[in-house]
């Protein structure tokens, strides 16, 4: 067998399978009723309906949905009052100042609670589900987290940074990175001055954001690299460029003499071929399979010529993309409901494919928590590991009581289920049957629900217990029983996989 090129899928071989395939992975998937619309445009098509999604009419993000002044510095007046009353050893106005700090502190722990309602909102509700993914891949590519900054706001402008350039320009965001106040004050770099260099920026920016781990740059580049980045810091929410900080001698950067900044240390990186390959390969793990047993052969190619496709670009991801999306690659049976979801993945999907009731944002952020995807709270600056990784005997507990909540409003507190929220009509899930499309019969409606919920053809043994649920509740579908056959299906081993 060949290896595998970008070569397109055949315009004849995408169907509805494929279809929900690429919603589901470019996406958070979506109603059959969707999924039809996408595949009845065609393969070129829907990959540009997804991928050019700038086209589409959907809500901007502006500066000022969120208060940028909770936790301001103190301006040049109570600079003053504080130097003062600390010269004149004055503890009641010392006090005001702590309490002050203290209520603001509050205020911004509430404020990120909304930051994380606002975008677990807004990735349930977009017409635009490649922006929220993507949003999503950088940040846990480019992790930062709250606890370390403690500024939701800044937290907030780094969003908006990954969301402008989310199928941009990487060589633009990368720059952008660098100058960003949340990952400056979370590697420190606000603390990185030619007398006494930081070097965790530098070192995480080649290992972690750009080049991979041990790959071409040395201990001396990352000591360089640190020196170029002196003077990089931010005042309140702006970035600034304190040249008295920086180093301004000769740097030696990948065999390079220069009076090296940070800009030009970013340019440097990049010049790297390695860079290409290490982002496409975070891409492919992302988007087509993150097999946790090692790269195959098939995976170590597909990936060299998508990286040769980056470079071509000059480090636009749109172009990766549309090659991911349109490859026959992509669409091979071995990649098809092979990934495990991510917990926000999973939230998502139930309500976009079943359309339930969101019923609360809060207890969607909090069971995603659970489950060990805590928006704008990655565990370190490597972000989530994912793949094999978010399942374990506790999370598990939480996928399946997550389900159960969406669909029937009921969640475990204490010694009783408490309901919450509307009731769930599941009746429009069963639109096609009744129309005839998919047949009628008890064993065509499971086979279909199998088939729509899972992402391919239901195993024999699965099907024999879904219409064995059926047949012990009397053999027909009313929104009881369906809620019951949604609950058994996604409760199976093979719904944690898209």
């Amino acid at each position: 067998m060949p290896e595998p090129s970008l070569k397109p899928l055949r315009p004849d071989r995408f169907g509805f399978a494929e279809a929900q395939h690429l919603l589901q992975r470019a996406g958070f998937g979506g109603t059959p009723q969707q999924i039809q619309a996408l595949a009845e445009l065609g393969l070129d098509r829907a990959v540009e309906f997804i991928v050019d999604y700038q086209r589409i009419g959907r809500e901007p993000v502006p500066a000022d949905a969120f208060d940028r002044d909770i936790m301001r510095p103190a301006d040049a007046e109570e600079r003053t009052e504080l130097r003062q009353a600390r010269a004149r050893g004055d503890e009641a106005v010392l006090e005001a100042f702590r309490m002050e700090r203290q209520r603001r502190q509050q205020l911004d722990r509430q404020q990120f609670a909304a930051l994380q309602r606002w975008w677990m909102k807004r990735i349930i509700e977009t017409p635009a589900p490649l922006e929220e993914k993507m949003t999503l891949f950088w940040h846990g590519h480019f992790a930062t987290a709250y606890r370390p900054i403690e500024d939701s706001y800044h937290l907030f402008m780094q969003n908006r940074l990954f969301r402008e350039h989310a199928v941009g320009s990487f060589r633009s965001l990368v720059h952008g990175i660098i100058r960003d106040p949340a990952m400056l004050a979370y590697l420190n770099n606000n603390q990185n001055n030619r007398r006494r260099p930081n070097e965790n920026l530098a070192r995480e920016l080649m290992e972690l954001f750009t080049l991979g781990e041990g790959n071409v740059y040395t201990e001396q580049d990352i000591r360089e690299a640190a020196r170029a980045l002196t003077g990089y810091t931010f005042d309140d929410d702006d970035f600034i460029f304190r040249e008295g900080q920086h180093d301004s001698g000769e740097k030696t950067l990948f065999g390079r003499r220069g009076q090296w900044n940070g800009a030009d240390l970013v340019e440097l990186i990049l010049s790297n071929a390695v860079v290409a390959e290490f982002i496409c390969s975070k891409l492919y793990r992302y988007f087509v399979s993150d097999a946790a047993e090692g790269w195959s052969r098939d995976a170590r190619s597909f990936v060299q010529r998508l990286a040769g496709r980056f470079r071509d670009a000059k480090f636009e991801i749109a172009p990766v993309l549309k090659a991911i999306f349109r490859s026959e690659h992509f669409y091979d049976g071995v990649n098809r409901a092979a990934q495990i979801k991510s917990p926000v993945q999973l939230a998502v999907q139930l309500v976009r494919q079943l359309h339930t009731p969101v019923r609360s944002l809060d207890t969607l952020v909090q069971a995603c928590a659970m489950m060990g995807q805590d928006l704008f709270q990655p565990p370190s600056v490597k972000g989530w590991d994912g793949g094999r990784a978010w399942i374990n005997t506790s999370t598990l507990f939480v996928r399946q009581n997550l389900a159960v909540y969406l669909l029937t409003g009921r969640r475990p507190g204490g010694t009783a289920w408490e309901r919450d929220g509307a009731e769930f009509d599941a009746m429009p899930l069963l639109d096609p049957v009744l129309r005839g499309t998919a047949g009628s019969g008890t064993q065509d409606v499971c086979a279909y629900l199998l088939r729509t919920l899972l992402g391919r053809p239901p195993a024999d043994p699965r099907l024999r217990q879904v219409e064995a649920f059926v047949d012990a509740c009397g053999g027909r579908f009313d929104n009881q029983v369906l809620i019951g056959v949604l609950t058994l299906i996604t409760a199976l081993p093979e719904y944690q996989l898209c």
